[in-house]
């Protein structure tokens, strides 16, 4: 059993037999929505995005208040997308554990495009520019933890990074928060449309900490004539853009090789799991505890 488009059609019995969920929609045509149609992207590809945001996104999905999918971009550890989520299609295994011992299994399929923030792959940014410019993009969220928001030392000065992005505009960022401050930019540009930037990283304040650090960059570009103060404007008219506080507090360890054994039992095959280079150690499947408190509404 693969776990792959093409394996989950192969064994589509298989699964369910041995107790999977699998998804409720078709997945090919929820594809090909979000490529014309996108609707979210989150950044940050980790273990609590999969159990959670992934999750959650299914859900939508199952239930059939959403025909656009859920699209994925990691900007610090790039093999994971290279590594796990393109040889599954970007598929992956839930395994959450109940208090009796058992495990709920299921097929998150909601995930349908994995990209990486780094300018060196032509491609994924310029994905990225038309991800951002769409008349239909609602909501931009993040789990990059909480230093992934520091663009400033204990003094208030840019960082070296930071400053760098800064006397070099918008389009020529390399930081993180630069990048994206970068595709917030090219959404103002292309007609100042309504976003929401929601961070979801376990950390006070968090939406002011987000803002923030996308206000220094707009600042900056100000003060350097990189910009008219326009996209400043932009980024602090709340009708615009949002920085909502939305935090997720959900225990998502590093995979177990006792949920490895119990899917390899079943009869799944390549459950390897991959330490990259930076030292992220990701599988094709998340353990996680029961949820008790993720409604619908």
């Amino acid at each position: 059993m693969l776990l792959t488009d093409q394996g989950i059609k192969d064994f589509k019995d298989e699964y369910l037999n041995k107790g999977y969920s699998l998804p409720l929609y078709d997945r090919e045509a929820v594809i090909n929505v979000t490529k014309t149609s996108p609707e979210w992207i989150h950044f940050g590809a980790g273990n609590i995005f999969r159990a959670f945001q992934g999750n959650l996104m299914q859900r939508l999905l199952n239930e059939g208040l959403t025909s656009s999918g859920l699209i994925v971009c990691e900007g610090y550890d790039y093999e994971i997308i290279d590594k796990m989520y393109k040889p599954h299609d970007n598929l992956s295994i839930l395994a959450t554990l109940k208090a009796d011992g058992t495990a709920d299994k299921l097929v998150v399929a909601s995930i349908v495009e994995s990209l990486i923030l780094n300018r060196d792959s032509v491609s994924d940014f310029a994905r990225l520019k038309e991800i951002f410019t769409s008349d239909l993009l609602k909501m931009v969220s993040f789990t990059i933890t909480e230093k992934g928001y520091v663009v400033c030392d204990n003094m208030g000065n840019p960082l070296q990074p930071v400053m760098a992005d800064i006397k070099a505009g918008p389009d020529k960022t390399m930081s993180y928060i630069g990048k994206i401050a970068s595709l917030l930019y090219e959404r103002y540009r292309s007609g100042a449309k309504p976003i929401a930037m929601v961070s979801m990283d376990n950390c006070s304040h968090n939406g002011d900490k987000l803002k923030d650090a996308i206000l220094c960059f707009a600042k900056g570009w100000q003060e350097n004539g990189a910009d008219d103060g326009g996209f400043y404007r932009y980024c602090t008219d709340t009708s615009k853009v949002s920085f909502p506080w939305s935090m997720i507090d959900k225990i998502t360890p590093r995979p177990d090789d006792m949920i490895k054994a119990m899917l390899e039992g079943d009869g799944i095959e390549g459950l390897e799991p991959v330490i990259t280079s930076k030292n992220t150690y990701v599988a094709p499947f998340v353990n996680a505890e029961e949820d008790e408190g993720m409604y619908l509404s």
